[in-house]
């Protein structure tokens, strides 16, 4: 099987997965604050990549040493992606609202195209440019316009900033895969993430509480630390690795169609033509730019 076709099922089911969890974080965080709920997602995931790391390196053999810059380069991605853009994406959403979250993030493509011309050197190509406008607007069609950017706005500017810091992880994440496992990329940053938000956390605890009223909650927080962070973030990696950044960004725009879906499936939300009509013009984007002949 081609790398790139490995590369475009782990992008996919990295960014289903993390179509739930604008509902399951919206959800959790009127329990639980958003570092701490940061924080907890982490832990979680620290524990369970790292016993899967340590697994792997024990059937390998002795793993080598990894280079002082490469230590540096997980720490930018844990700071930026990990820290950063998800604390905004949390803030930003129980600012505003699900909806909004998903929509306004789902710009995170463009963000990357843009930044992988400049890190990467990868050629916005015409190909590029046309997937990128397709797919954004289909996402418009799927969750329409009316965000209210007035009524939330500095959640939307949050969100933005969570759009762009992600952007930026991928493309360093594409950097740091050329000379780094997806597996030890994932587990390393979410550790320096960790180390960085424990302050944050222990802060924000000094006013707020924690409230487990619900098995709900806890299930909440096991699934954003297994399933949405744990698993998604190694997917995405490993896509990654496999493939083109810019051409995988268009992969992100699988979240929102997926998250409109669980709504249907899991919150009797509705869905009406335009789920049909936004959802075809994304995955029209994403076939253009997914069959164009590699190097």
């Amino acid at each position: 099987m081609k790398k790139s076709v490995i590369g475009a099922i782990c992008l996919s089911l990295a960014a289903s997965l993390w179509g739930g969890m604008y509902v399951v974080s919206k959800y959790v965080l009127d329990f639980i604050p958003p570092f701490t709920l940061v924080w907890l997602r982490y832990i979680i995931a620290f524990l369970f990549l790292y016993t899967i790391l340590l697994a792997v390196r024990k059937k390998s053999g002795q793993p080598r040493a990894m280079a002082k810059r490469d230590w540096l380069l997980l720490v930018w991605i844990g700071f930026i992606g990990y820290f950063v853009s998800i604390s905004f994406q949390f803030i930003g959403t129980k600012l505003s609202d699900a909806h909004t979250g998903s929509l306004i993030t789902s710009a995170t493509p463009a963000f990357i195209v843009i930044f992988a011309r400049f890190v990467l050197k990868e050629p916005i190509t015409l190909r590029k440019v046309i997937s990128t406008f397709l797919a954004t607007l289909g996402v418009i069609i799927v969750i329409g316009w009316d965000v209210h950017v007035g009524d939330y706005f500095w959640g939307s500017l949050i969100l933005v900033g969570a759009a762009v810091t992600w952007a930026l992880l991928s493309v360093y994440v594409k950097v740091a895969s050329e000379r780094l496992s997806s597996l030890a990329i994932t587990t390393y940053a979410i550790f320096f993430a960790l180390v960085l938000t424990t302050p944050a956390m222990l802060w924000e605890l000094q006013s707020h509480g924690i409230f487990y009223e619900s098995p709900l909650i806890i299930f909440g927080i096991l699934y954003l630390g297994i399933v949405s962070t744990a698993g998604a973030f190694f997917l995405w990696n490993k896509g990654l690795e496999l493939m083109d950044a810019g051409i995988g960004s268009l992969f992100f725009f699988f979240q929102p169609v997926v998250g409109s879906f669980l709504g249907w499936l899991l919150l009797n939300e509705q869905l009406n033509a335009n789920f049909f009509i936004g959802g075809a013009f994304i995955v029209a984007g994403v076939v253009i730019v997914s069959f164009q002949k590699e190097g």
